[in-house]
C-alpha cells in the first residue's frame, strides 16, 4: 500500500470540466450541472483502496447531510481498470448501492479528469465555492487504517459548513493521503513520476 499525498492544487483554482457517465444510473453528468449549487465536493475514489474502504461509511454520510443542503457531491473513480478490475463501472455500481452512495459515482476511463485536477490519491478531496472556485482540497480527517483517530470527516465538514455560511475557509489545510491512482502505462502525470 503505497502512501501518496494529494498535490494540493492552488486554492482559487476554478473547477475542471468533466462530463462522465455515473456508473449507477448510466446517466452523463456535467459540471455544469452545478451551477447554481453553493457549493461542489469532487471526491476521487474508487472500490479497492483500503484508504477509501476505511472512509466509505463517512463518505455515505456526507451525501446524507450534505445533499439536502444542496451541496452538488460527485464521486470519481480514475483507475485503470484492466490492471484493476474490482475498479470496473459494474462494481462500481455494485459498490455504490451497498454504501448507500446518494451521489453519482463517476468513471473517468481516459483518466482526463484526473489529469486536469491534478488528482493524485485515492481518496482525494476537492471543494468548490458556489463560483465554482477551489476553497478547499485535503484530508477528510485525521483518520487513517490502523491509526485508531475516529473517521467523523472534521476538516471536510469544518471547510463545507464555513462554505455554507459564507464564511472564509482557511487556507491551511492538510494533505489528503490515500493509495496513488491506478494511472495506465505511459500516461502518469509528471507530479506522479517525481
Amino acid at each position: 500500500m503505497v502512501r501518496t499525498p494529494s498535490t494540493m492544487l492552488p486554492l482559487g483554482t476554478p473547477a475542471p470540466a468533466f462530463s462522465l457517465v455515473d456508473a449507477v444510473s448510466g446517466r452523463t453528468v456535467s459540471l455544469t450541472d452545478f451551477r447554481e449549487a453553493p457549493a461542489l465536493l469532487v471526491m476521487f475514489i474508487c472500490n479497492h483502496c483500503p484508504f477509501v474502504k476505511h472512509v466509505a461509511a463517512e463518505l455515505a454520510r456526507l451525501g446524507d447531510d450534505y445533499l439536502p443542503k444542496g451541496v452538488a457531491i460527485v464521486a470519481i473513480n480514475s483507475n485503470d481498470v484492466a490492471a484493476h478490475p474490482d475498479d470496473a463501472p459494474d462494481k462500481m455500481k455494485a459498490e455504490a448501492q451497498a454504501r448507500g452512495y446518494k451521489f453519482p459515482y463517476l468513471f473517468d476511463e481516459t483518466q482526463a479528469v484526473a489529469h486536469a485536477y491534478n488528482a493524485a490519491c485515492t481518496p482525494d478531496f476537492f471543494l468548490f465555492d458556489k463560483q465554482q472556485k477551489l476553497a478547499y482540497r485535503g484530508q477528510l480527517d485525521g483518520s487513517r487504517p490502523g491509526n485508531d483517530v475516529a473517521v467523523d470527516g472534521r476538516d471536510l465538514r469544518t471547510a463545507l459548513n464555513q462554505l455554507l455560511a459564507g464564511e472564509f475557509v482557511p487556507a491551511e489545510q492538510r494533505a489528503s493521503l490515500g493509495c496513488n491512482i491506478k494511472w495506465k502505462p505511459g500516461n502518469e502525470p509528471e507530479y506522479f513520476k517525481n
